[in-house]
C-alpha cells in the first residue's frame, strides 16, 4: 500500500531517543515534520538535522513537533544529538517497518553498488494526522526552508 495526500498518516510506534515509545497519533493537536535519513554521522544526514535544529524554534512557533527517523539504533541517536544539540527527538527504525509504511526504503546505488537503504524523505503531517506534503528524493541544501515556508503558507 503506498500513502496518498490527505491519507491519515500510519499510527507506527517507534522507540524514541528520549528513551519512550512514541506514535504520530500522539502529537494530534500539532502539525508534525516526520524526516526520514539514511544515518547519524554522516555529512549530509549531520547538515539535514543542523538546519532543523538551526530552524526548530521557528517551526515550534507554527505549532509543529519535529521528528527524525532513521534505522540507527536510540545509542547512536543519542551521541548524534548530544554532538550537535538537537532538540527533537529522533526515532529508531532499526527493521525499517515505518520506512516501508512510508515508501522510503529503497534500492540505491552507489559507486557501482545496489543495496536497500532510506531515500531521503520528509512528510508533513496536519493536526488532524493527515498527511498533507511529501518531499521525496530530498536534496539538503534549502530543503528545510521549503518545509517551513510550505507550513507558514499552508497549515
Amino acid at each position: 500500500m503506498v500513502l496518498k495526500l490527505n491519507e491519515i498518516a500510519p499510527d507506527m510506534e517507534l522507540e524514541a531517543s528520549n528513551g519512550e515509545k512514541v506514535k504520530l497519533s500522539d502529537y494530534r493537536g500539532k502539525n508534525v515534520v516526520l524526516y526520514f535519513y539514511p544515518k547519524d554521522m554522516t555529512p549530509g544526514c549531520t547538515t539535514e538535522a543542523c538546519d532543523f535544529r538551526d530552524h526548530h524554534e521557528s517551526f515550534e512557533g507554527l505549532d509543529t513537533v519535529i521528528l527524525g527517523v532513521s534505522p540507527d539504533p536510540i545509542t547512536r541517536h543519542g551521541k548524534f544529538i548530544e554532538k550537535h544539540g538537537l532538540p527533537f527527538l529522533l526515532l529508531s527504525d532499526e527493521d525499517n517497518k515505518a520506512a516501508n509504511e512510508f515508501g522510503v526504503w529503497k534500492l540505491k546505488k552507489n559507486f557501482g553498488k545496489e543495496y536497500m537503504g532510506i531515500e531521503r524523505s520528509t512528510f508533513i503531517i496536519d493536526k488532524e494526522g493527515k498527511l498533507v506534503k511529501e518531499f521525496r528524493k530530498v536534496k539538503v541544501k534549502g530543503h528545510v526552508e521549503e518545509a517551513l515556508g510550505y507550513i507558514k503558507e499552508n497549515l
